[in-house]
């Protein structure tokens, strides 16, 4: 009988072939959230992962490299679960640049279904650099592996990592290699921010109380700000953040689409074609940066000693990021969203704060927070009176906590939410194509402005709070 996902929907038999399954990603979040979603159950017993490597690494030497229990609560392994893993892995040596190396993989694949004697969907999941995307994207198209298995009762689908795009005009060419290929219907751009259970808790907070869903406009918010902060620097990580920077990374990407989560308007019903509906529609509304604003709607900023680590006395790429933006609506008019993101900060914090009005002889400001890492939970800031006989206020906290009111461990992780939905074919959480490139139109005249200009960019200690 087969699994299901834990919401009663069935998962069918899969082949999950990632390209790149020796790479940091792979080793540090999809294996190990495979190996979780296979001890719990939840893949289908015939669902198998076929590593793509440019190398000779066997499947031992795959997993003596990787630690594959960081997910549980004790980090310790079931044998039986770590055995179901290894058996159901193989490893495939291939240069992603031969066609006849697809045509093999594609051989391989069709061996594999017909000695389950079942149609397998096949997702491919690219966790290689995004440079290499086109060529891989073309080749599975044409040796003829985006069409589903061999008797075409299942579907291909294809599982791409973000960035789409360095700029808009990359992201359309982009986009338009892949329909090359796959239908949009089999395409998910992974963004793993949207897949944190806080982020999707946003829409059910939203919209099942309406008591907040009344105030949700200009009349009663005054201001938003969506904020991803981070205490580490980039790690080593200098040639894939070098060409990037804070504003690409994470604001372009992971917080608009918080944005459309936050700011969206209802829809009719509660599925993956009426959320993007929604979402894309809210994303069009927001304004670009104005080209001759761009100096007082944003700040941009570098760490001390970011220029040593990427080996660039000259570097201009941003480690700290914040833009204003406004939506163009009936709802929202004249309310300032901040978006902010930086790394080597005072903090590690990823929220969404929600300021609201404070009404004429007011006694104080209510803010609304989804923290969406770490302490996941969604908490108010209410004004109340002290006990005693002096009319003296106070801010009381009004707190709900993932930790404190579930187990701690009894929801997905990122990435195990994205490869289930991916499994079974749910879009909810991935970015459409129309959305990507709205998400690029907003940003793009601050990314032309900082090309063009540097005397902006400010310098701050690692540790602090950012550039002033």
């Amino acid at each position: 009988m087969s699994p299901t996902d834990g919401n009663g929907i069935r998962l069918d038999p899969a082949l999950i072939v990632i390209f790149g399954i020796t790479g940091d990603l792979a080793q540090r979040y999809l294996l190990p959230s495979l190996y979780h979603l296979i001890k719990d159950g939840l893949l289908h017993d015939q669902t198998e992962i076929v590593g793509i490597t440019r190398g000779t690494t066997s499947v031992q030497g795959l997993f003596d490299k990787v630690e594959l229990c960081v997910n549980e609560a004790d980090e310790v392994c079931d044998p039986a679960a770590l055995k179901a893993m290894r058996d159901r892995t193989m490893m495939v040596q291939a240069d992603l640049n031969n066609p006849d190396d697809y045509d093999a993989l594609l051989k391989q694949l069709n061996d594999l279904e017909e000695q389950r004697g079942v149609c397998m969907n096949r997702l491919y999941y690219l966790s290689i650099p995004p440079q290499a995307y086109t060529s891989v994207i073309h080749l599975l198209g044409e040796r003829g592996l985006n069409s589903g298995c061999q008797h075409h009762k299942a579907t291909s689908r294809l599982l791409v990592e973000k960035p789409f795009g360095f700029d808009a005009g990359s992201a359309q060419a982009l986009i338009d290699e892949i329909a090359k290929s796959f239908d949009e219907e089999q395409v998910f751009r992974i963004d793993h921010y949207m897949a944190k259970e806080t982020v999707q808790n946003i829409l059910t907070f939203r919209f099942s109380n309406p008591i907040f869903e009344a105030l949700w406009s200009e009349k009663y918010i005054s201001s938003i700000e969506i904020s991803a902060k981070e205490k580490i620097g980039i790690e080593g990580r200098a040639a894939f953040y070098e060409p990037l920077g804070a504003l690409r990374d994470f604001i372009q990407s992971h917080l608009l689409q918080i944005l459309g989560f936050i700011t969206m308007d209802q829809p009719s019903v509660l599925d993956s074609k009426h959320i993007h509906s929604a979402k894309q529609a809210v994303l069009e509304q927001v304004e670009a940066v104005p080209a001759g604003q761009v100096g007082e709607r944003t700040l941009r900023g570098q760490y001390k000693g970011y220029r040593k680590e990427v080996d660039n006395a000259e570097s201009t790429t941003e480690t700290y990021a914040a833009i204003t933006v406004f939506i163009n609506s009936a709802r929202w008019r004249g309310v300032p969203v901040r978006l902010l993101s930086g790394k080597a900060l005072d903090e590690r914090k990823t929220e969404v704060c929600v300021t609201f009005r404070d009404e004429p002889h007011g006694d104080g400001t209510n803010q609304l927070r989804f923290r969406i890492q770490p302490n996941e939970g969604i908490e108010l800031d209410l004004v109340t009176k002290k006990p005693g006989y002096a009319h003296e206020l106070q801010t009381t906290i009004m707190d709900f906590s993932y930790q404190k009111d579930f187990d701690n461990h009894g929801h997905p992780n990122a990435y195990e939410r994205v490869l289930v939905d991916a499994v079974r074919g749910d879009h909810t959480l991935f970015a459409t194509s129309q959305e990507v490139m709205s998400s690029w139109r907003i940003v793009q005249p601050v990314l032309e402005d900082w090309a063009n200009r540097s005397e902006d960019l400010r310098f701050y200690d690692p540790g602090s709070i950012g550039p002033r």
